[in-house]
């Protein structure tokens, strides 16, 4: 089990547990989270599960792969923090991971 943080677009923060090998976005799902669209069901096919990575866990969290950046590209409110909350999958090093919900384009 992994803790994550999650900033809201109003402010609020949210600590959810989530198991480890689940994305970002499944755990903010399970946890009854409707700030993300995620309109692609988490397949990496839109950009509507947008979240800003806390700076601190930016190499922790890995490199935006190829696919995940074309997507981003699409995005007015993309930052060099910015990653799908499908594609970070929590790992035991990630426990503690902080994300905030970009804003919608």
């Amino acid at each position: 089990m992994a803790k994550l943080h999650v900033l809201t677009s109003d402010g609020t923060e949210t600590i959810l547990n989530g198991d480890v090998d689940t994305s970002v976005l499944e755990i903010m799902q399970d946890a009854g989270n409707s700030d993300l669209m995620a309109l692609c069901g988490g397949c990496c096919s839109c950009a509507t599960c947008h979240v800003y990575v806390d700076e601190q866990w930016l190499s922790a969290v890995g490199a935006v792969s190829e696919d995940e950046g074309d997507l981003l590209d699409s995005s007015d409110h993309k930052k060099n923090n910015s990653r799908l909350a499908c594609q970070v999958k929590m790992t035991d090093a990630l426990d503690g991971l902080r994300v905030m919900i970009a804003p919608e384009d």
